[in-house]
């Protein structure tokens, strides 16, 4: 199939499959003209590629692991053992940002918990800090 319909077929964009491509993820045939040519092992390679996107990885990630991918049912799934410190180094690597944005919204409630509710006691102060303007955004609503 083309990639035209390729694309309504798996409900990813013309764009995102070309990236595909030039990331080495997807590998399309290509016809005498050039066009693309998709068979429909490449639909499941879009949803495991899709699914290993929407669990954290990068494609450079993926690309190491999705041959170590076999089709099960339509669905991608680890065909080795081998995959399995790579995972565990993603998970780690998901598990330090998860707690570094957990840390920020920790600092973010202090400061939220530390404004005055009632208003801007200083409004020079702020007014200086905001560029000069005359800190009428600041003040409570």
């Amino acid at each position: 199939m083309r990639m035209g319909e390729f694309s309504r077929r798996t409900g990813v964009s013309q764009r995102l499959l070309r990236y595909y491509e030039e990331q080495g993820l997807l590998r399309p045939a290509r016809r005498p003209s050039g066009y693309r040519e998709y068979e429909e092992a490449d639909v499941v390679t879009v949803r495991g590629i899709r699914m290993l996107l929407a669990a954290g990885l990068n494609t450079a990630v993926i690309a190491e692991l999705l041959p170590c991918m076999v089709d099960e049912d339509r669905i991608l799934e680890p065909a080795c053992s081998s995959m399995l410190p790579d995972l565990r180094r993603e998970r780690a690597r998901i598990d330090e940002a998860a707690a570094a944005l957990l840390a920020a919204r920790d600092r973010l409630d202090a400061l939220i918990e530390l404004t005055a509710e009632d208003g801007v006691t200083d409004e020079e102060a702020c007014a200086a800090v905001a560029g000069g303007r005359d800190g009428a955004s600041l003040r409570s609503a």
